[in-house]
């Protein structure tokens, strides 16, 4: 400040500093300065709309903030140093006068904000001159960058290589490489029939993929990937899945098929969602490159800090991440930026809402806009949904009949064409209904174990898994391996059942003679778990489809007797009444609509025969105008003329809301932000939140036990700590693991109302993690009570456990 003001460079802190942001004020001078050089103002106002966003958000018109109360010997010194710093970068001519698209100024916005994250570390760029003239200082940090981005030991970041080495190499080679397998291995005709309409492409593509569920969807996308990033020279993968628990596995299969093909490169992958810190693989996988040169993939701890996961070139985790890219969150532009020239899976396409399928049309056109290639997947897609999200990639003409299901659809620089496969006929499957109490559920589960089998009981809320475990588990013969499967349990609870679960049911796995899944919808998607018999709530069809995809989903030499033929009863699905959607708060997760339509459709559907019956199923259920069967008026009454407007009125509702939210890469940069909600993403603190999901609000909390004097524990026999001090690294992590999401509405308000505890507070890794505070395991707040139960996870009850039904 001293030599400032001995330059005459004085100013009024008073008056001055009122107005003291460096991003406010590039929006405001820094196009006056570009135009002094001749820059023409259009491009100029895009690349200052992008530079000036650095610090996370883009500037609207007014907001942009100008000096106040200077000296005039301010304005020409900036002046003067502009003109310096033009000189030194030595730009061969001025821009060409031209408007510059949003998806432009939003990459530049990404890039600009990854270098001034780079270029800010003062351990890699130490502050004080580098040489007496401005063109040496600038040749001199030249050479530091470089040396940081090619350095395992700082940045580390890896340079382009494409995975597949082997253009010419057939499908067969690939898919056994991919796979691991020792002896070669004859590709599926999905992925060769996907492999030949890639052979004949030409430039980013979009492929669909309908295909039952364990034809090799997930070998054929990696198949993909590597025709892809080979052709195009697309700089990476990202596989974005429905869930956290869908997303770590996925990473295991992934992390597998890079060593496959790393040779002697190393590569980086990021586990992208918000539990990836819990991830046993990812913290073996931390820089390892600086330990041992043998392993060519590794995980970065610099792409892994927030918002940052997407840069790495290869990345798993949910589609929210990439979700968050078109919405106005802080630092979005950085997401996308991440996934610009990437070819990107989205999986189970057919599994979101409205609301979020919306944000995926719109994300759609930001990655054609990006030059990236997209592979969607999916069991099947109601026509009407795969029409919208080919609209979305721009294909509006010339889109050919759908080839017959099974089927393949490339959208490229060379039009849109499809094909059909043979898929694997499954045994037909038994479907029949029951009542939808628990208890009904209790004795057909009972009854299907007496002989002996692996099955699974699907219910549709957590309070039902919960009560239906209660009624079932001293009931059931004592050799029988019982698993509780749902979401309200601690994270890292969570994460050992999941793979119990997997290790008794998945493909590898040594079956035991009898046992029992009783899980909720996070057991539907993307496991790979086979099971003898199923029960399941009544669901739209596309969901009891997926479900019923887990019957005798492998192979397997014997089976018990009593379920060599695959059934599968539907609570609910009875045809003297309607399914009770009220009591079940099966309406409140679904809609009536789509749960109505589907228990009429399969009321004269005894046997499914999978995977002909798959699409045929979906198209009738969610055709515009369904064709019921004869039904009672009254019944019929109910469907068409109130669930179906209701249903249609949420679903606009849903569609209308995803455009309010997310930024449109066609509009004009200018124009783009208007009205767009100013929200935060999930790892920040702002009031406002722009959601990837529609649903209940929600908080994640850190459960902890409580003395009766006062101090905390992880569980109720571990180790006693204070909660006024903030605690050690050591045990944050485990506390950390322990994460548990809640939305519970009474509680919420509970937490949120909370003093903050400097044990989590003061500690970087659980500053925005409450405590939920148990004593003896539970927390009571009125009549409602909170238990924290080993079994059962988060019990809600205004009754003690003993008297749960």
């Amino acid at each position: 400040m001293r030599l400032g003001q001995q330059s005459g460079l004085v100013f009024s802190p008073d008056i001055c500093l009122k107005a003291d942001r460096h991003d406010a004020a590039t929006a405001a001078l820094l196009p006056k300065f570009l135009q002094s050089m001749g820059v023409a103002y259009d491009w100029a106002s895009g690349v200052v709309q992008a530079v000036s966003a650095h610090h996370g958000f883009n500037f609207l018109d007014g907001q942009a903030i100008h000096p106040v109360g200077e000296p005039d010997i301010w304005k020409s010194t900036r002046q003067q140093i502009f003109h310096a710093y033009w000189q030194t970068l030595s730009p061969d001519s001025a821009p060409q006068d031209q408007l510059l698209s949003l998806t432009a100024v939003q990459w530049l916005a990404g890039l600009t904000s990854v270098c001034d994250w780079i270029g800010s570390n003062s351990e890699w760029f130490v502050p004080g001159e580098r040489d007496a003239t401005l063109a040496g200082h600038f040749a001199n940090a030249r050479e530091i960058a470089f040396k940081v981005l090619a350095k395992p030991d700082k940045l580390g970041w890896p340079p382009f290589f494409a995975l597949l080495q082997q253009p010419d190499a057939s499908s067969n080679e690939l898919i056994t490489q991919i796979l691991g397998a020792s002896q070669r291995v004859t590709a599926r005709p999905l992925q060769q029939v996907a492999d030949a309409l890639l052979s004949g492409g030409q430039g980013p593509s979009l492929m669909v993929v309908e295909a039952p569920m364990g034809e090799g969807k997930t070998e054929l996308a990696f198949l993909a990937c590597l025709r892809l990033q080979e052709r195009e020279r697309h700089r990476g993968i990202y596989l974005a899945l429905p869930t956290q628990a869908t997303g770590n596995a996925m990473f295991e299969r992934t992390l597998k098929f890079l060593r496959s093909f790393a040779g002697h490169s190393m590569l980086d992958i990021q586990l992208a969602h918000g539990g990836s810190e819990m991830n046993e693989t990812v913290a073996r996988l931390r820089d390892i490159w600086g330990d041992s040169r043998d392993e060519a993939v590794r995980s970065s701890a610099w792409f892994a800090q927030k918002r940052r996961g997407l840069l790495s070139p290869y990345g798993v985790g949910t589609v929210d991440q990439g979700l968050f890219g078109v919405m106005n969150v802080k630092h979005h532009f950085v997401r996308l930026w991440g996934l610009a020239n990437k070819v990107v899976v989205l999986d189970e396409v057919h599994a979101y809402d409205a609301y979020t399928g919306g944000l995926i049309e719109t994300l759609l056109r930001w990655l054609k806009a990006l030059g990236c290639s997209v592979i969607l997947m999916s069991a099947t897609l109601p026509d009407k949904k795969r029409e919208a999200l080919l609209r979305a990639w721009d294909v509006t003409g010339g889109i050919p009949d759908n080839p017959p299901y099974p089927r393949v659809l490339l959208a490229d620089g060379k039009g849109v064409r499809g094909d059909t496969f043979s898929a694997r006929q499954q045994e037909p499957i038994q479907v029949s209904g029951l009542d939808e109490s628990l208890g009904s559920i209790a004795i057909q589960a009972l009854g299907a174990l007496q002989e002996g089998g692996c099955g699974a009981v699907i219910v549709n809320t957590v309070d039902r898994a919960q009560q239906l475990y209660l009624s079932l588990v001293d009931r059931l013969p004592d050799d029988t391996v019982l698993l509780l499967f749902h979401a309200r349990f601690p994270a890292d609870e969570r994460r050992d059942i999941e793979e119990k679960v997997l290790n008794t049911f998945g493909p590898t796995a040594e079956r035991p003679g009898r046992a029992l899944l009783i899980a909720t919808q996070v057991a539907e998607q993307s496991l790979d778990i086979d099971f003898d018999f199923l029960i399941s709530d009544l669901a739209p069809v596309d969901l009891l489809l997926q479900r019923a995809g887990r019957l005798h989903r492998h192979q397997r030499d014997l089976r018990p007797v009593a379920h060599c033929q695959p059934r599968l009863l539907v609570a609910g699905l009875l045809s003297e009444r309607l399914p009770d959607l009220e009591t079940t708060n099966w309406g409140r997760i679904y809609g009536d609509y789509l749960c109505l339509v589907t228990w009429a459709m399969l009321l004269n559907e005894p046997v499914w025969r999978l995977p002909d019956d798959i699409d045929r199923l979906v198209q009738a259920v969610y055709a515009p105008w369904p064709a019921l069967p004869v039904l009672a008026a009254d019944i019929v009454q109910k469907i068409e003329d109130v669930s179906r407007i209701e249903h249609k009125a949420s679903t606009d509702f849903q569609v209308q809301l995803a455009r309010h939210i997310a930024i449109d890469p066609r509009e004009p940069p200018e124009y783009a932000y208007n009205d767009k909600p100013h929200g935060a993403d999930e790892d920040d603190t702002l009031a406002l939140r722009n959601q990837t999901r529609l649903g209940s609000e929600s908080i994640t909390a850190i459960p902890v036990w409580v003395d009766a004097d006062g101090q905390w524990r992880m569980h109720a026999g571990s180790a006693p700590f204070t909660p006024e001090k903030p605690v050690s690294d050591a045990l944050a992590r485990q506390l950390y693991a322990r994460q548990i999401k809640i939305s519970r509405k009474a509680l919420l308000k509970h937490l949120q109302a909370q003093a903050p505890h400097p044990a989590l507070a003061e500690h970087p890794l659980l500053a925005h993690y409450p405590p939920l505070l148990l004593q003896d395991g539970v927390c009571q707040i009125g009549k409602l009570s909170i238990r924290l139960d080993p079994k059962l996870g988060l019990v809600y009850s205004t009754q003690t456990l003993q008297e749960l039904p």
